[in-house]
C-alpha cells in the first residue's frame, strides 16, 4: 500500500520541494536522500503528484514547466557519461525536421551499454577524439546535459549516414549553412576527426 501525502507533514514536503528547486527541479533518488529528504516524504510526494518520475530513480517537480528537453534530462541524470548525438543532437540544435523516436546517445567505445527503462534510447559507440571532441554542456533543470555541438553533429551524421540516412545528413548541412554564424573551418575540423572530409566536402562546396 502506497503512502499518501496526508501522512507527511506539510513542513516536510515544503522543505523537500525547496531542496529540489534549489537544485534545478530534477534530482536522482540517491541525491534527494543524501540532501536529507526521507524515503517516506519522497514517495508520498510522488504518490500525491507533487513529483513526477522521469525514469527509474529520477524525479522532477511537477510544477516545473514542460519542455522539449525533459527526456534528455532524464537520460543525462541516469547516464552522466553519455553525450546526446546524431538525430537527437540535430533536434536540439534545430538542424532537422526529423522527430526522434528515441534518444540517440554516444558512449565511449569499450563501455557497457546503459540500461534505461524510460525514455527509450539508442546507443552509439564512439572512440578516441570522435567521442571526446565537440562536447558542449548545458545545465537544464539543474542537470548537466552533454550534447555534441552543431558542427560536430553534422560531421557525425555523415559518418553514420548509412545508419540514419544520407538525406538526414544533407538536410542538417543545408540547415547549418543557412545559419548566420557559419564556421566552415570548424565544420571541416570535425569532418577530419570523423574521417568524412572527402565525403562531406563536395556537398559543402556545392552549398557555399
Amino acid at each position: 500500500m502506497r503512502l499518501r501525502l496526508t501522512y507527511v507533514s506539510r513542513d516536510l514536503t515544503d522543505r523537500a520541494a525547496s531542496v529540489l528547486r534549489e537544485r534545478g527541479g530534477t534530482m536522482r533518488t540517491r541525491d534527494i536522500l543524501e540532501a536529507g529528504v526521507s524515503p517516506r516524504t519522497l514517495y508520498s510526494m510522488r504518490d500525491a503528484g507533487v513529483l513526477e518520475q522521469l525514469s527509474r530513480g529520477v524525479y522532477r517537480l511537477a510544477e516545473m514547466p514542460t519542455h522539449a528537453q525533459t527526456d534528455l534530462v532524464a537520460v543525462a541524470a541516469r547516464v552522466p557519461r553519455a553525450v546526446v548525438c546524431l538525430i537527437s543532437a540535430l533536434a536540439f540544435h534545430d538542424l532537422t525536421t526529423q522527430i526522434p523516436h528515441d534518444i540517440h546517445i554516444a558512449v565511449e567505445r569499450g563501455s557497457d551499454a546503459p540500461e534505461i527503462d524510460y525514455p527509450p534510447i539508442r546507443v552509439f559507440w564512439f572512440g578516441g577524439k570522435a567521442y571526446s571532441e565537440g562536447i558542449e554542456e548545458y545545465l537544464i533543470d539543474g542537470v548537466p546535459v552533454r550534447v555534441y555541438g552543431a558542427e560536430k553533429t553534422v560531421a557525425d551524421c555523415f559518418k553514420f549516414r548509412n545508419t540514419i540516412g544520407l538525406d538526414v545528413a544533407l538536410e542538417a548541412l543545408r540547415r547549418y549553412r543557412a545559419r548566420k554564424q557559419l564556421n566552415v573551418e570548424e565544420l571541416l575540423h570535425y569532418a577530419r576527426v570523423c574521417r568524412v572530409e572527402r565525403v562531406m566536402r563536395p556537398y559543402l562546396e556545392a552549398l557555399l
